[in-house]
């Protein structure tokens, strides 16, 4: 670098740094800055050799990620410090963490000790290492919940500095990105952050859906303004009557959402009706904020009818992130549905701001929803028995999950997540009151145990002694708590079991000659198609694999070396003469990797892909390559915690190989309109109907046809033809 440039890029630095003093939250003393100044210039020694890859200084990172500490999430000076050091001790080997200590005191040194445990976890290693990460990080809450903070944040601007690293790199973190740090950072309640990494993560999943969303919200955003200023000039002189002091304010949906409503309800952009929310936030003083807020309903609603299925009042109860907020969902002008939020500037600071704003308002020594929170989680964390994927997937959707409020019999107040059973209050009471479960009464009465809750229940759980665990209830339950629980009992169960059932087998492989080895548990654990060997154990145990089956075992046995030789000796039925590359190249093809090479795969059934779809293969442990759509369900789940498995994929040359597809009708009935869906599949060249089937209900009709096309562009233009029926509302594949 030339010395002109070194200078332009210290400047750069010197703004960065002052930037960050201005942005933040909280008011800064003298000695705040003195010890922001003391980080700062330690990071920048540290980090003075190191570069990104996008070429500019590495500094520039920490000084970001503490401006989003400082200003979007608004914690302290010693959060803003801890951010500054927080690659210092990973990235140089001059700094240890007792030197953070002896120059910042211990909270800094163990915020920053707790991020480099996380940094330093090995990121490429065997099946559930990932999650295990996952689960290492989740366990650093402990120490200080700020490490979580800071590594969101961190996370937060590598997403938004991604450009320059490779495809496949950024897939990865993207995946990771919304399977973990989006659902965490709701969790913690900063839902600004949420909201930018789940768009980031879609803008490198799916690119182009991203795009195409993203160019028409800008194409709409006129329309919206518009549409938001009719909205308030209607209740503005209602407010002003009353003398509020208010503003009110139209934020447009995230991109992310609007995809998921386009996906969940299978619609087009145009078809998303509530792509944003009004937001009106008044000034009030603690003790008036909820009077205030339902008189501001009372107005809203005066002049727009409201959705009564859609009041969501967080003010009597908070969310347990500690949101607070009045959500109503009114048919505004032109008949459109607009949902508005009703907050009072605390409460907004909250919403913004989660943890942070939080602990500024917080009164006295009251427990706090999110300590409360960390306190279920660490006991979540330290008691799982199950494997890290399992309880990764688990954890995120008890993040994610929205809440119910139930009442125990004597009138306590209990948060669950939506989708909770009887089973799930139980284990929140108490694990012993969850074991001992034998049925239970919602409002007075007797309900199965697979009920579903819902808000305002009163649950009463009914105990007996002699009650325990099956399998069942891992069913019912939803919560990770009574998850774990139930599957620690019952693998305590299993095991007591096969330790009887390998004793049994040992008796019956006697009598037929064959001794109890490792290479007869394999042969048997093959024969039997099972996974492991406890699994045999159990099976014997509880008679599923009786002396039938066992003798059959042996006389495969004896046949084995038969077989083998035979298939040794059987000759490949393809004639010579036959070009095998001139046979495949007349099918659709699907090649893998940066080489294109054909592998041997199976089509996934959890997303049924066909030719034109975009996918990537999965290297299972037993069945080879499986291959998934790149929006499959599972996708994320499989990009984060098995990165290192994941194979890229892409179909070439379509043409005669068939695939099905399973389609999905919905619209109204009438006359006639089985005969036009069929006249319309057989117009459509090359598309065969495996099966079809109606229902009609009340003069609404739902079908399913299974279709058999040969790529992407055929399914999509018979899709299209069966829109256009008269009748028809909705036409999504499965």
């Amino acid at each position: 670098m030339t010395e002109e440039a070194i200078e332009k890029e210290n400047a750069e630095i010197a703004k960065a740094y002052k930037r960050l003093l201005k942005v933040s939250y909280q008011t800064l003393t003298a000695t705040d800055k003195k010890l922001i100044r003391e980080a700062f210039e330690v990071a920048v020694d540290a980090h003075k050799e190191q570069r990104r890859k996008s070429g500019e200084a590495y500094i520039f990172h920490p000084i970001a990620v503490a401006t989003i500490v400082a200003s979007e999430i608004g914690l302290d000076a010693t959060s803003i410090a801890a951010a500054l050091l927080h690659d210092v001790v990973e990235d140089n080997p001059d700094y240890t963490i007792s030197d953070i200590e002896r120059l910042f005191g211990a909270t800094i040194a163990r915020i920053v000790d707790g991020l480099t445990k996380i940094s330093s976890l090995n990121k490429d290693a065997d099946v559930s290492t990932q999650a295990e990460n996952f689960r290492k990080m989740l366990l650093t809450l402990n120490d200080d919940v700020r490490v979580i903070i800071i590594k969101i944040a961190d996370r937060l601007h590598n997403m938004q500095t991604m450009d320059a690293m490779r495809p496949d790199k950024q897939e990865k973190i993207a995946s990771e990105t919304l399977y973990i740090y989006a659902p965490l950072a709701h969790r913690i309640g900063l839902y600004n952050i949420k909201t930018e990494l789940e768009d980031l993560g879609l803008k490198y999943t799916e690119p182009e859906v991203y795009n195409d969303i993203f160019n028409k919200i800008q194409e709409s955003k006129e329309e919206q303004d518009a549409y938001i200023n009719t909205f308030s000039k209607v209740i503005v002189d209602s407010l002003d009557k009353e003398g509020l002091d208010y503003e009110i304010k139209g934020r447009p949906k995230s991109i992310y959402s609007i995809r998921r409503k386009m996906v969940k309800q299978g619609v087009s952009f145009d078809e998303v009706y509530d792509k944003f929310a009004v937001r009106i936030i008044y000034k009030s003083d603690l003790a008036n904020e909820k009077f205030f807020s339902w008189k501001i309903y009372s107005i809203v609603t005066d002049h727009f009818t409201p959705n009564p299925k859609r009041l969501r009042d967080w003010i009597s109860s908070p969310k347990s992130t500690g949101y607070e907020a009045l959500h109503i969902t009114v048919m505004g002008p032109k008949g459109r549905w607009v949902e508005v939020q009703i907050r009072s500037e605390r409460m907004n600071e909250i919403a913004e701001k989660g943890y942070a704003a939080h602990y500024k308002y917080k009164q006295g020594n009251t427990e706090d929803a999110l300590d409360t929170w960390i306190d279920k989680l660490q006991e979540a964390l330290e008691t799982n028995e199950t494997n890290a994927v399992d309880f990764v997937e688990q954890f995120k959707l008890n993040l994610y999950s929205k809440e119910i409020y139930v009442f125990s019999p004597k009138g306590d107040l209990k948060s669950l997540p939506k989708g909770a059973t009887p089973i799930d209050f139980a284990f929140s009471v108490h694990t012993q009151v969850g074991m001992k479960t034998r049925g239970a009464k919602v409002n007075g009465k007797l309900v199965p145990l697979s009920h579903e809750l819902q808000s305002g229940d009163q649950v009463e759980i009914l105990t007996s002694e002699n009650a325990k665990p099956n399998t069942n209830w891992l069913d019912y339950a939803t919560t990770s708590r009574a998850r774990s629980k139930i599957k620690s009992s019952l693998k305590d169960e299993k095991k007591g079991i096969a330790l009887d059932g390998k004793e049994i087998l040992r008796r019956k492989l006697k009598q037929l000659k064959i001794s109890l080895d490792e290479k007869s548990i394999n042969e048997m654990v093959t024969h039997f198609k099972l996974k492991t060997s406890l699994d045999l154990f159990y099976r014997v145990g509880i008679g599923t694999i009786d002396n039938k089956m066992l003798k059959e075992y042996a006389a495969s046995r004896s046949n084995m070396f038969m077989s083998y030789i035979k298939n040794r000796i059987r000759k490949p039925t393809v004639a010579p003469d036959l070009d095998k590359d001139e046979i495949t190249a007349k099918y659709d093809l699907l090649v893998f990797g940066k080489e294109e090479e054909k592998l041997d795969y199976k089509l996934s059934a959890c997303c049924n892909p066909i030719p034109g779809d975009k996918v990537f293969g999965f290297l299972t442990i037993n069945e080879g390559i499986k291959v998934h759509k790149k929006n499959c369900p599972n996708a994320l789940s499989l990009q984060s915690n098995y990165a290192y498995r994941i194979i890229q994929a892409k179909w070439i040359d379509s043409s005669q190989q068939e695939f099905s597809a399973l389609i999905n009708l919905s619209g109204i009935d009438n006359l006639g309109l089985v005969n036009n869906i069929t006249q319309v599949i057989s117009a459509n060249m090359h598309v065969n109907m495996k099966s079809i089937s109606f229902q009609s209900d009340d003069g609404i009709f739902s079908g399913k046809i299974n279709v058999v096309v040969t790529n992407k562009n055929m399914l999509k233009k018979l899709m299209d033809n069966l829109k256009k029926i008269n009748g028809i509302d909705k036409v999504t594949r499965v």
